[in-house]
């Protein structure tokens, strides 16, 4: 597997610095229905990042009026090549791409970062389903009211199930994928599945608790601060804390989660495969087994990287997502009759 040392400032982004800086002076004004709690992150990416995140009237067949569901949205739409829309990982929101979004986006790409249903910070008020029929359903409804081209989509952890999951069921709306440090090998949500009500809402209250998202940051990443793991959890954690976040977490639980391993073989779309080098999630031999069973599929590995590359190393991410998309629309250009 090739691996990829990053720079602290990618000379591909030639502004960079600038653009920074810009972030860090920017005043922060959250939208009102982000929780209170917001304020209290000190991340300054993290913060910016909130301000842009809006929610879209999204309409879907299991829930009699539409989901006002949250995302980002690019500044600058254009047509040049496909919009890059970003998903992200079990029970977390777009706030997963705080230093990776605005890399991507001063790198000239249409980029999108969407809350899978049941996750982030959209309206669940109304309790709607958020097994994975519906999560798949609710982001092609989505996709076919706003972003409406064929898109690069990229999945990191169990965002890669979506993806592929989403890519096999509707080709027509994903040109290409980018999977990080995959979660496509687990068979759903195994026995939790089967837990009577009482228990499972007893679990998720475990997974919003403080001590073990600390816990899970340092298993995450292979260097933090115990200051910055706080942030860092404060961050992961906003979206727990919604009236509605522990009934969709245990419907999707009882509903038995993801289980994408036989449709890899599936996938038709070019993908690329991103892997923090030291992951202590999921071991970089199931990379190679990836690579191995996806039909059109390059490999790069990330050195001295825990399991979230996009947030640990988003100068190594960004730089192989635009090279990837490069390629791909230079490839296409070549295609095209003139």
């Amino acid at each position: 597997m090739l691996a990829v040392t990053a720079s602290p400032v990618p000379k591909l982004f030639p502004t960079c610095k600038r653009r920074r800086c810009t972030i860090l002076a920017a005043d922060d004004k959250f939208p009102s229905f982000l929780p209170k709690q917001v304020e209290q992150i000190k991340d300054k990416f993290a913060r910016n990042l909130a301000t842009r995140i809006e929610r879209l009237p999204v309409n879907v067949s299991f829930s009699e009026s539409s989901i006002m569901s949250s995302c980002i949205k690019p500044l600058n739409l254009q047509n040049k090549q496909s919009p890059l829309v970003l998903l992200h990982g079990f029970d977390s929101s777009c706030l997963e791409w705080r230093y990776t979004y605005p890399l991507l986006e001063e790198a000239g790409l249409e980029t999108w970062a969407v809350d899978i249903l049941g996750w982030g910070f959209s309206d669940l008020e109304r309790r709607p389903s958020c097994n994975v029929e519906s999560k798949r359903e609710h982001f092609y409804q989505l996709w076919k009211s706003y972003i409406k081209r064929p898109m690069t989509l990229v999945g990191p952890s169990l965002g890669a199930a979506v993806a592929i999951d989403f890519a096999v069921k509707y080709p027509e709306a994903v040109e290409n994928l980018i999977l990080i440090d995959a979660s496509v090998y687990a068979e759903g949500t195994g026995n939790l599945a089967k837990l009577p009500r009482a228990a499972a809402y007893a679990g998720v209250a475990i997974l919003k608790s403080v001590p073990l998202r600390v816990y899970t940051n340092f298993l995450v990443f292979k260097v933090m601060s115990f200051s910055t793991s706080l942030d860092w959890m404060n961050i992961g954690r906003l979206h727990c804390l919604y009236p509605w976040w522990e009934d969709a977490t245990v419907n999707f639980m009882i509903s038995g989660g993801y289980n994408v391993s036989r449709q890899i073989d599936q996938v038709n779309q070019k993908t690329l495969i991103i892997w923090g080098e030291d992951d202590q999630i999921i071991s970089n031999k199931l990379a190679v087994r990836l690579h191995c069973e996806l039909p059109n599929a390059i490999i790069r590995q990330i050195p001295d990287c825990g399991h979230l590359p996009h947030v640990e190393k988003p100068d190594a991410v960004a730089r192989l997502i635009f090279e990837f998309m490069q390629e791909s629309s230079q490839k296409e250009a070549q295609v095209v009759p003139i």
